[in-house]
């Protein structure tokens, strides 16, 4: 089997180069002795994965997709897509939901992360009664929480559209989902999820990547740059390797009871790099799968 090749987004404006946000990224893969591709992303979500995937060579052997975020069935069309042409994803469509969106991964990392309830909600879908939340935050018990969708938050938006001082009410409550979905709009995802809050240190997030369940590379979490904490990683580990998907990461922070705990879990093909961080070290570390 051909080494794994690296599939990045195109630049909208100039085809034959990639999307400028990945560019020193896909500079490094080849860097690091990866032979990469262009995808169409904008063609891929419109519903067109044949154009989208047009510049892959024909039968050029398995793909890490390395690009913005993709809803997960339009990622099993660019599996179904890319097959056609004598090529495969080294994450399936199946295992790309399970990292990406919390319920496929919840389960597994239960007594690492914070408690969590969800109702499926499709982006335009009429908002069901208030009473629908509060009951399904009575699965959290009293206290505060966070309203998400299955794969973010607007934590920019903290008390309009995120935080929710006491769950037990109704009013607030719906209110913060409405917002979260108003401002998601399109985009969306899955559903709506309600969480524990709990109190971090305020040390910043450690972002793992790890690879066939082996931890390759701790980064710092982009949006703290800044911060790079040292977490205890042994429980998380035997997480992902039960989890059983071959790129993922974990976003974990210090709790100020001093439990290391996962805030999020994600598909390492569409997670971040802090900005400083080109990617060379954990592309040569895929490259050896």
């Amino acid at each position: 089997m051909p080494a794994p090749g690296f599939l990045f987004c195109r630049d909208p404006l100039r085809p034959r180069h990639s999307d400028p946000a990945f560019a020193q990224e896909a500079a490094a893969a080849r860097r690091a002795g990866a032979r990469t591709a262009l995808v169409d992303h904008d063609a891929l979500l419109a519903g067109d994965p044949e154009s989208a995937v047009g510049r892959v060579p024909r039968d050029s052997g398995p793909y890490w997709y390395r690009g913005w975020m993709i809803p997960p069935a339009r990622y099993a069309e660019l599996e179904h897509a890319l097959a056609a042409r004598g090529c495969s994803l080294l994450t399936d469509a199946a295992a790309y939901r399970a990292a990406h969106e919390l319920p496929g991964w919840y389960e597994v990392f239960a007594e690492l992360t914070p408690l969590s309830v969800w109702r499926a909600l499709a982006a335009g879908e009429a908002l069901p009664e208030p009473s629908v939340w509060s009951g399904l935050a009575r699965g959290l018990g009293s206290g505060p929480g966070i309203v998400k969708d299955f794969v973010k938050s607007r934590k920019h938006e903290w008390d309009e559209a995120c935080f929710v001082p006491e769950l037990g009410d109704e009013e607030r409550l719906a209110r913060v989902v409405g917002r979260l979905v108003e401002l998601q709009g399109d985009f969306l995802a899955g559903g709506v999820v309600l969480r524990a809050y709990e109190r971090f240190v305020p040390g910043g997030e450690a972002r793992v990547w790890w690879v066939d369940g082996e931890a390759v590379r701790v980064t710092a979490h982009p949006d703290t740059p800044g911060l790079l904490p040292a977490p205890a990683l042994d429980a998380v580990g035997e997480a992902v390797r039960t989890l059983g998907c071959r790129w993922v990461t974990t976003d974990v922070a210090l709790r100020e009871d001093g439990a290391w705990r996962v805030v999020e879990v994600g598909d390492g093909q569409v997670s971040g790099l802090p900005a400083d961080d080109d990617g060379e070290d954990l592309f040569g570390a895929l490259l050896g799968t």
